[in-house]
């Protein structure tokens, strides 16, 4: 059997695609950095959110910062590839609103004064991507859009 489809998006839900580990990311973003008010906010098992935090640090999503050496604590800021998954959760939340929620929980409004209405564009034309409008060049040899190339 051949390995399966080399994709982006299956090594990044290795890193972020746990629920908890998504929702660590909500609350730094939010300014939340410590462990116990991290898990009063997300509600997870101590030692899951522990995992989920060590993950994140050793893909360089966060880093550990001391802010006591008696004892010592922790607490974790964003990389500049985390700060990079803000477009993420904004979108995946964008989704929930719109598909889940009776009423969002949360409104962003940004500096302009609207509300947030998280889009992606090209950053080339300012166009949003569609089905027709995107087309995969695929870096990987012997694959295809269906799948392995057989030769």
């Amino acid at each position: 059997m051949r390995d399966p489809r080399p994709c982006s998006i299956t090594d990044t839900l290795g890193v972020i695609g746990e629920k908890y580990s998504l929702l660590v990311l909500r609350e730094i973003f939010w300014g939340v950095r410590r462990f116990d008010a991290m898990i009063r906010n997300i509600g997870a098992p101590r030692d899951v959110l522990a995992t989920r935090l060590r993950t994140l640090v050793e893909a360089g999503v966060l880093e550990k910062v001391a802010y006591s050496e008696r004892p010592p604590r922790f607490e974790y800021h964003l990389t500049d590839a985390g700060r990079e998954l803000r477009s993420v959760l904004l979108m995946l939340m964008s989704w929930g609103d719109r598909h889940l929620a009776d009423r969002p929980p949360v409104v962003f409004q940004h500096s302009c004064g609207a509300p947030l209405d998280p889009v992606v564009v090209c950053r080339a034309c300012g166009e949003e991507p569609t089905e027709t409008s995107l087309t995969a060049r695929f870096q990987i040899p012997g694959w295809n859009a269906a799948g392995p190339v057989t030769v």
